[in-house]
């Protein structure tokens, strides 16, 4: 039996919502890439719960910036928030691999400026989806 796109969409929100409380959990840590990382987790997961929502069944890549220009073709609010939420995109692969990055490591590379600011950036996606799907909001967890 096919699942709805709804409760397809919903298990990726919950994950979305599941990935913003890691990265706050990592922040009081002072696990500062981590934090980034999963804060651009959670808004690309939050972006495909979306898509889902919509009925785009075939959802590949990462790219936060992308998702969300493919996310505007159905909602012009994505539109408005592209270029903002794009900044995440940077966060994918030099928060976890030491070849993303020039010198150095990622756990030494990132600090807490940049991590409120990807929670910041993940939150503005959260806030957008929550806002364009009414059973989001209906069943908070």
């Amino acid at each position: 039996m096919k699942k709805r796109p709804i409760d397809e969409g919903f298990r990726w929100w919950r994950q979305a919502l599941q990935d913003y409380d890691d990265a706050l959990y990592c922040l009081k840590g002072g696990r500062f890439h981590l934090t980034a990382f999963l804060a651009q987790q959670s808004a690309e997961k939050a972006l495909k719960a979306f898509l889902y929502t919509q009925g785009v069944s075939d959802i590949r890549g990462h790219s936060v910036a992308e998702l969300a220009r493919t996310a505007s073709k159905a909602n012009r609010s994505f539109k408005e928030i592209q270029r903002q939420a794009a900044l995440l995109d940077k966060y994918y692969i030099p928060t976890r691999y030491p070849n993303g990055l020039p010198g150095g490591i990622p756990a030494e590379a990132f600090d807490s400026h940049d991590a409120e600011r990807a929670l910041e950036l993940a939150q503005l996606v959260l806030q957008t989806v929550r806002t364009k799907v009414p059973f989001f909001q209906e069943n908070q967890e």
